[in-house]
Protein backbone atom coordinates (compact mmCIF):
# COMPACT_ATOMS: atom_id res chain seq x y z
CA UNK A 1 0.00 0.00 0.00
CA UNK A 2 2.66 2.73 0.97
CA UNK A 3 4.89 1.54 -1.69
CA UNK A 4 1.91 2.62 -4.09
CA UNK A 5 1.10 5.88 -2.37
CA UNK A 6 4.92 6.17 -2.78
CA UNK A 7 4.99 5.70 -7.08
CA UNK A 8 1.89 8.18 -6.85
CA UNK A 9 3.59 10.61 -5.40
CA UNK A 10 6.85 10.46 -7.10
CA UNK A 11 4.65 10.81 -10.63
CA UNK A 12 3.06 13.90 -9.70
CA UNK A 13 6.22 15.47 -8.26
CA UNK A 14 7.47 14.75 -11.64
CA UNK A 15 4.88 16.55 -13.39
CA UNK A 16 5.09 19.69 -10.98
CA UNK A 17 8.97 19.93 -11.96
CA UNK A 18 7.68 19.88 -15.85
CA UNK A 19 5.06 22.64 -15.39
CA UNK A 20 7.60 24.63 -13.54
CA UNK A 21 10.18 23.61 -16.26
CA UNK A 22 7.84 24.80 -19.05
CA UNK A 23 6.57 27.79 -17.48
CA UNK A 24 10.21 28.84 -16.71
CA UNK A 25 11.00 28.37 -20.93
CA UNK A 26 7.69 30.36 -21.66
CA UNK A 27 9.02 33.02 -19.71
CA UNK A 28 12.23 33.36 -20.85
CA UNK A 29 11.32 32.95 -24.48
CA UNK A 30 8.75 35.77 -24.22
CA UNK A 31 4.75 36.30 -23.48
CA UNK A 32 2.05 37.55 -25.20
CA UNK A 33 0.86 40.50 -23.99
CA UNK A 34 -1.55 43.60 -24.90
CA UNK A 35 -0.48 46.70 -26.38
CA UNK A 36 -0.68 50.03 -24.06
CA UNK A 37 -2.82 52.87 -24.98
CA UNK A 38 -2.17 56.42 -23.57
CA UNK A 39 -3.41 59.73 -24.79
CA UNK A 40 -0.96 62.21 -26.09
CA UNK A 41 -0.86 65.47 -27.32
CA UNK A 42 0.63 66.07 -30.83
CA UNK A 43 4.28 67.08 -31.72
CA UNK A 44 5.72 68.75 -34.63
CA UNK A 45 8.79 66.73 -36.29
CA UNK A 46 11.16 69.59 -37.45
CA UNK A 47 14.73 69.27 -39.07
CA UNK A 48 17.54 71.66 -38.53
CA UNK A 49 21.17 71.62 -38.13
CA UNK A 50 24.04 70.85 -35.72
CA UNK A 51 26.21 74.40 -35.41
CA UNK A 52 28.84 74.92 -32.94
CA UNK A 53 29.00 77.18 -29.83
CA UNK A 54 30.69 80.26 -31.57
CA UNK A 55 31.76 80.18 -35.23
CA UNK A 56 33.81 83.07 -37.32
CA UNK A 57 34.94 82.91 -40.67
CA UNK A 58 38.44 85.04 -40.59
CA UNK A 59 38.33 87.11 -43.83
CA UNK A 60 41.51 89.04 -45.64
CA UNK A 61 41.42 92.59 -44.51
CA UNK A 62 44.62 93.31 -46.89
CA UNK A 63 45.76 92.13 -50.53
CA UNK A 64 48.32 90.26 -50.82
CA UNK A 65 50.21 86.35 -50.39
CA UNK A 66 49.24 83.67 -47.85
CA UNK A 67 52.66 83.51 -45.78
CA UNK A 68 51.60 81.15 -43.26
CA UNK A 69 48.47 79.08 -42.29
CA UNK A 70 48.63 77.32 -38.96
CA UNK A 71 47.20 74.10 -38.97
CA UNK A 72 44.53 72.08 -41.47
CA UNK A 73 41.21 71.01 -40.46
CA UNK A 74 40.44 69.85 -36.92
CA UNK A 75 43.40 71.11 -35.59
CA UNK A 76 42.53 73.07 -32.33
CA UNK A 77 44.44 76.30 -30.95
CA UNK A 78 44.31 78.63 -28.23
CA UNK A 79 42.84 81.91 -27.72
CA UNK A 80 45.00 84.82 -29.55
CA UNK A 81 47.02 82.03 -31.51
CA UNK A 82 48.03 83.30 -35.05
CA UNK A 83 46.23 81.54 -37.46
CA UNK A 84 47.30 83.28 -40.69
CA UNK A 85 49.71 86.33 -42.07
CA UNK A 86 50.13 87.68 -44.99
CA UNK A 87 53.13 89.12 -47.12
CA UNK A 88 53.60 92.73 -45.70
CA UNK A 89 56.99 93.95 -47.72
CA UNK A 90 55.33 96.71 -48.67
CA UNK A 91 53.77 98.12 -45.67
CA UNK A 92 56.99 97.61 -43.70
CA UNK A 93 58.83 99.64 -46.25
CA UNK A 94 56.16 102.33 -46.01
CA UNK A 95 56.58 102.18 -42.16
CA UNK A 96 60.58 102.71 -42.36
CA UNK A 97 59.79 105.72 -44.65
CA UNK A 98 56.95 106.90 -42.25
CA UNK A 99 59.84 106.72 -39.41
CA UNK A 100 62.19 109.01 -41.42
CA UNK A 101 59.43 111.49 -41.41
CA UNK A 102 58.29 111.19 -38.01
CA UNK A 103 62.82 111.98 -37.28
CA UNK A 104 62.31 115.11 -39.67
CA UNK A 105 59.23 116.49 -38.22
CA UNK A 106 60.77 115.55 -34.22
CA UNK A 107 63.97 117.61 -35.12
CA UNK A 108 61.68 120.63 -36.67
CA UNK A 109 59.69 120.71 -33.69
CA UNK A 110 62.95 121.05 -31.68
CA UNK A 111 64.44 123.86 -33.84
CA UNK A 112 60.67 125.89 -33.75
CA UNK A 113 60.92 125.95 -29.60
CA UNK A 114 64.88 126.58 -29.99
CA UNK A 115 64.12 130.00 -32.19
CA UNK A 116 61.34 131.30 -30.17
CA UNK A 117 63.16 130.66 -26.76
CA UNK A 118 65.91 133.07 -28.23
CA UNK A 119 62.88 135.33 -29.86
CA UNK A 120 61.82 135.68 -25.99
CA UNK A 121 65.49 136.02 -24.43
CA UNK A 122 67.00 138.12 -27.40
CA UNK A 123 64.34 140.18 -29.42
CA UNK A 124 65.40 140.45 -33.05
CA UNK A 125 63.86 143.88 -32.70
CA UNK A 126 67.24 144.78 -30.96
CA UNK A 127 69.12 143.96 -33.82
CA UNK A 128 70.76 146.37 -35.33
CA UNK A 129 70.86 145.10 -38.99
CA UNK A 130 67.02 145.63 -38.81
CA UNK A 131 67.06 149.43 -38.16
CA UNK A 132 67.31 151.64 -40.97
CA UNK A 133 70.86 153.15 -39.64
CA UNK A 134 72.88 156.11 -40.86
CA UNK A 135 75.81 154.45 -41.86
CA UNK A 136 76.84 155.18 -37.81
CA UNK A 137 78.49 152.51 -35.89
CA UNK A 138 76.22 149.71 -34.12
CA UNK A 139 76.70 151.80 -30.81
CA UNK A 140 75.66 155.05 -32.06
CA UNK A 141 72.52 152.99 -34.06
CA UNK A 142 72.07 150.97 -30.48
CA UNK A 143 71.66 154.41 -28.36
CA UNK A 144 70.20 156.47 -30.81
CA UNK A 145 68.67 155.15 -33.96
CA UNK A 146 66.22 153.29 -32.96
CA UNK A 147 64.68 155.89 -30.16
CA UNK A 148 64.81 158.16 -33.30
CA UNK A 149 63.05 155.89 -35.49
CA UNK A 150 60.13 155.27 -33.19
CA UNK A 151 59.96 159.17 -32.59
CA UNK A 152 59.62 159.58 -36.08
CA UNK A 153 57.41 157.13 -36.88
CA UNK A 154 59.23 154.93 -38.92
CA UNK A 155 59.08 151.84 -37.09
CA UNK A 156 57.50 150.43 -33.80
CA UNK A 157 59.50 148.14 -31.61
CA UNK A 158 56.62 146.36 -29.55
CA UNK A 159 54.95 145.68 -32.52
CA UNK A 160 57.61 144.06 -34.13
CA UNK A 161 58.11 141.88 -31.02
CA UNK A 162 55.19 140.97 -30.85
CA UNK A 163 54.93 139.73 -34.41
CA UNK A 164 58.21 138.07 -33.68
CA UNK A 165 57.17 135.99 -31.05
CA UNK A 166 53.89 135.14 -32.37
CA UNK A 167 56.01 133.77 -35.82
CA UNK A 168 58.02 131.46 -33.78
CA UNK A 169 55.10 130.27 -32.01
CA UNK A 170 53.04 129.65 -35.09
CA UNK A 171 56.21 127.62 -36.11
CA UNK A 172 56.09 125.37 -33.03
CA UNK A 173 52.42 124.44 -33.98
CA UNK A 174 53.15 123.76 -37.42
CA UNK A 175 56.13 121.77 -35.91
CA UNK A 176 54.19 120.02 -33.67
CA UNK A 177 50.79 119.38 -36.39
CA UNK A 178 53.68 117.58 -38.70
CA UNK A 179 55.00 115.50 -35.41
CA UNK A 180 51.28 114.35 -35.09
CA UNK A 181 50.33 114.15 -38.88
CA UNK A 182 53.36 111.28 -39.04
CA UNK A 183 52.40 109.54 -35.83
CA UNK A 184 48.89 108.99 -37.19
CA UNK A 185 50.65 107.63 -40.51
CA UNK A 186 52.19 105.49 -38.28
CA UNK A 187 49.66 103.85 -36.67
CA UNK A 188 47.48 103.82 -40.09
CA UNK A 189 50.56 101.41 -41.03
CA UNK A 190 50.52 99.36 -37.89
CA UNK A 191 46.81 99.01 -38.04
CA UNK A 192 47.26 97.66 -41.41
CA UNK A 193 50.32 95.34 -40.21
CA UNK A 194 47.61 94.09 -37.64
CA UNK A 195 44.93 93.02 -40.96
CA UNK A 196 47.84 90.88 -42.21
CA UNK A 197 47.54 88.31 -39.10
CA UNK A 198 44.18 86.68 -37.96
CA UNK A 199 44.31 85.81 -34.20
CA UNK A 200 42.33 83.14 -32.59
CA UNK A 201 39.22 84.88 -31.03
CA UNK A 202 38.60 82.40 -28.60
CA UNK A 203 39.80 78.43 -28.13
CA UNK A 204 38.19 76.47 -30.45
CA UNK A 205 39.10 74.43 -33.59
CA UNK A 206 39.76 74.68 -37.28
CA UNK A 207 36.74 73.43 -39.09
CA UNK A 208 37.58 74.47 -43.12
CA UNK A 209 40.41 76.25 -44.53
CA UNK A 210 39.61 77.95 -47.72
CA UNK A 211 43.27 78.91 -48.72
CA UNK A 212 46.23 77.57 -49.20
CA UNK A 213 49.89 78.86 -48.60
CA UNK A 214 50.86 81.26 -51.81
CA UNK A 215 47.81 82.10 -52.63
CA UNK A 216 46.95 85.52 -53.93
CA UNK A 217 44.19 86.85 -51.75
CA UNK A 218 41.84 90.24 -51.82
CA UNK A 219 40.35 92.08 -49.52
CA UNK A 220 36.64 90.28 -48.20
CA UNK A 221 37.78 87.17 -49.07
CA UNK A 222 36.99 84.05 -46.43
CA UNK A 223 40.37 82.59 -45.55
CA UNK A 224 39.02 80.11 -42.86
CA UNK A 225 36.36 78.90 -40.24
CA UNK A 226 37.18 78.69 -36.65
CA UNK A 227 34.79 77.56 -34.04
CA UNK A 228 34.27 76.26 -30.97
CA UNK A 229 33.35 72.69 -30.46
CA UNK A 230 33.37 72.23 -27.03
CA UNK A 231 29.59 73.27 -26.83
CA UNK A 232 27.25 72.07 -29.55
CA UNK A 233 24.05 73.58 -30.43
CA UNK A 234 21.04 72.39 -33.01
CA UNK A 235 19.10 75.39 -34.95
CA UNK A 236 16.08 75.13 -36.47
CA UNK A 237 13.33 77.62 -38.82
CA UNK A 238 10.38 76.95 -36.16
CA UNK A 239 7.00 78.44 -38.30
CA UNK A 240 5.49 81.01 -36.83
CA UNK A 241 2.76 79.45 -35.48
CA UNK A 242 4.93 76.81 -33.66
CA UNK A 243 6.67 79.78 -31.06
CA UNK A 244 4.16 79.74 -28.34
CA UNK A 245 4.67 76.41 -27.44
CA UNK A 246 8.08 77.65 -26.90
CA UNK A 247 10.28 79.34 -23.89
CA UNK A 248 13.28 79.28 -23.07
CA UNK A 249 14.77 76.89 -20.50
CA UNK A 250 12.63 73.60 -21.77
CA UNK A 251 13.60 70.69 -22.62
CA UNK A 252 12.41 68.87 -25.77
CA UNK A 253 13.49 65.47 -27.30
CA UNK A 254 15.66 65.27 -30.86
CA UNK A 255 16.19 62.92 -33.06
CA UNK A 256 20.41 62.97 -33.93
CA UNK A 257 21.24 61.73 -37.40
CA UNK A 258 23.72 59.19 -36.36
CA UNK A 259 21.54 58.23 -32.59
CA UNK A 260 19.28 55.66 -32.77
CA UNK A 261 17.36 57.04 -29.38
CA UNK A 262 15.93 60.63 -28.44
CA UNK A 263 18.24 63.14 -26.80
CA UNK A 264 17.17 66.11 -24.61
CA UNK A 265 17.83 69.13 -26.18
CA UNK A 266 16.73 72.42 -23.91
CA UNK A 267 15.98 75.62 -25.94
CA UNK A 268 18.28 78.44 -25.31
CA UNK A 269 17.65 81.30 -27.72
CA UNK A 270 14.48 82.34 -29.69
CA UNK A 271 14.93 85.03 -32.08
CA UNK A 272 12.71 88.38 -31.72
CA UNK A 273 11.79 88.49 -35.21
CA UNK A 274 9.98 86.13 -37.75
CA UNK A 275 11.77 85.85 -41.20
CA UNK A 276 9.51 88.08 -43.99
CA UNK A 277 9.66 85.42 -46.46
CA UNK A 278 9.59 82.03 -44.65
CA UNK A 279 7.52 83.19 -41.72
CA UNK A 280 9.82 81.49 -39.95
CA UNK A 281 11.52 82.08 -36.14
CA UNK A 282 15.17 80.93 -35.73
CA UNK A 283 15.13 78.56 -32.64
CA UNK A 284 18.70 77.32 -31.04
CA UNK A 285 19.31 74.28 -29.28
CA UNK A 286 21.50 73.48 -26.87
CA UNK A 287 23.02 69.72 -26.56
CA UNK A 288 24.34 67.90 -23.80
CA UNK A 289 27.78 68.27 -23.39
CA UNK A 290 29.37 64.78 -24.67
CA UNK A 291 27.10 64.27 -27.54
CA UNK A 292 28.12 62.01 -30.05
CA UNK A 293 27.51 64.78 -33.08
CA UNK A 294 29.22 67.03 -35.38
CA UNK A 295 28.96 70.57 -36.87
CA UNK A 296 26.90 70.41 -40.04
CA UNK A 297 24.78 67.10 -39.15
CA UNK A 298 21.14 66.47 -39.34
CA UNK A 299 18.64 67.01 -36.34
CA UNK A 300 15.13 66.46 -35.90
CA UNK A 301 13.41 67.88 -32.84
CA UNK A 302 10.10 67.21 -31.54
CA UNK A 303 7.73 71.01 -31.19
CA UNK A 304 4.91 70.90 -28.71
CA UNK A 305 1.88 71.54 -30.60
CA UNK A 306 -0.35 74.60 -28.88
CA UNK A 307 -3.83 73.75 -27.72
CA UNK A 308 -4.20 70.62 -29.83
CA UNK A 309 -6.65 67.62 -28.68
CA UNK A 310 -5.10 64.63 -27.34
CA UNK A 311 -5.10 61.77 -29.03
CA UNK A 312 -4.50 57.44 -27.97
CA UNK A 313 -0.73 57.01 -29.12
CA UNK A 314 0.31 53.27 -28.72
CA UNK A 315 3.08 52.16 -26.62
CA UNK A 316 5.31 48.88 -26.92
CA UNK A 317 8.38 47.22 -25.05
CA UNK A 318 11.46 47.58 -26.65
CA UNK A 319 12.09 44.32 -25.63
CA UNK A 320 9.06 43.11 -28.16
CA UNK A 321 10.81 45.03 -31.38
CA UNK A 322 12.71 42.92 -33.94
CA UNK A 323 14.60 43.93 -37.04
CA UNK A 324 13.77 43.07 -40.70
CA UNK A 325 16.55 43.99 -42.06
CA UNK A 326 16.44 47.81 -41.47
CA UNK A 327 12.95 48.55 -40.62
CA UNK A 328 11.08 47.39 -37.56
CA UNK A 329 8.18 45.12 -36.62
CA UNK A 330 6.75 43.15 -33.49
CA UNK A 331 5.51 39.74 -33.53
CA UNK A 332 1.38 40.08 -33.40
CA UNK A 333 -0.89 37.19 -32.55
CA UNK A 334 -3.25 36.53 -35.04
CA UNK A 335 -7.28 36.19 -33.73
CA UNK A 336 -8.32 33.45 -35.97
CA UNK A 337 -5.12 31.19 -36.24
CA UNK A 338 -4.10 31.88 -32.65
CA UNK A 339 -0.63 31.84 -34.28
CA UNK A 340 2.01 35.22 -34.53
CA UNK A 341 2.69 36.78 -37.39
CA UNK A 342 5.13 39.35 -38.68
CA UNK A 343 4.01 43.09 -38.91
CA UNK A 344 6.50 46.35 -40.06
CA UNK A 345 5.82 49.31 -38.11
CA UNK A 346 6.49 53.02 -37.50
CA UNK A 347 8.29 53.67 -34.68
CA UNK A 348 7.89 57.55 -33.00
CA UNK A 349 9.46 58.49 -30.02
CA UNK A 350 10.69 57.18 -27.19
CA UNK A 351 8.23 56.99 -24.93
CA UNK A 352 10.79 56.40 -21.49
CA UNK A 353 13.27 54.06 -21.20
CA UNK A 354 11.10 50.89 -21.31
CA UNK A 355 8.73 52.11 -24.01
CA UNK A 356 8.38 52.90 -27.60
CA UNK A 357 5.32 54.99 -29.33
CA UNK A 358 4.27 53.13 -32.49
CA UNK A 359 3.26 55.31 -35.23
CA UNK A 360 1.51 52.78 -37.56
CA UNK A 361 1.47 48.96 -38.40
CA UNK A 362 -0.91 47.77 -34.80
CA UNK A 363 -3.90 48.64 -33.75
CA UNK A 364 -5.28 49.11 -29.81
CA UNK A 365 -6.34 45.78 -29.63
CA UNK A 366 -3.29 43.90 -30.89
CA UNK A 367 -1.34 41.20 -28.82
CA UNK A 368 2.23 41.03 -29.18
CA UNK A 369 4.31 38.72 -28.39
CA UNK A 370 7.24 40.52 -25.80
CA UNK A 371 10.58 39.47 -24.99
CA UNK A 372 10.64 36.52 -28.32
CA UNK A 373 13.84 34.74 -28.72
CA UNK A 374 16.26 35.22 -31.15
CA UNK A 375 15.46 33.93 -34.76
CA UNK A 376 11.70 32.98 -33.96
CA UNK A 377 10.26 32.15 -36.85
CA UNK A 378 6.66 33.44 -37.86
CA UNK A 379 3.71 31.56 -36.36
CA UNK A 380 6.33 31.51 -32.98
CA UNK A 381 3.97 31.27 -29.97
CA UNK A 382 5.38 30.99 -26.16
CA UNK A 383 5.33 27.50 -25.49
CA UNK A 384 6.70 25.84 -28.88
CA UNK A 385 9.48 24.07 -28.87
CA UNK A 386 13.00 25.28 -30.03
CA UNK A 387 13.65 24.56 -33.76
Amino acid sequence: MFKGLGSILLVLLGTLALTTNANANTTAEGQVIGVKVVNMGQNAILGGTVIPYKEVTLSAQMPGRIEYIAGNEGDEFKKDTLLITLSDEDLLAKRKSALAQYDIAVANLQNSQVQYNRELWSPQTKNVNRMPGMGMPALFDNMFTQQAAEIIGETDTGVQRQADLYSSSTQINQAQSQLRSVRHQLEEIDAKLRDTRSIAPFDGVVIKKLVEEGDTVQPGMPLLKFAKTDYLRIQIEVPSRLIPSLHIGMTLPALLDIEAEHTPVRVTQIYPHADNMKHTVTVKFDLPIGTNAVPGMYAEVLIPVRNNQKKPTILIPRTSVIRVGSLPGVLVVNEKTQRSQLNVIRLGKSYDANYHTVLSGLSPNSQIIDNPPKGAPVGWMPGDKKR
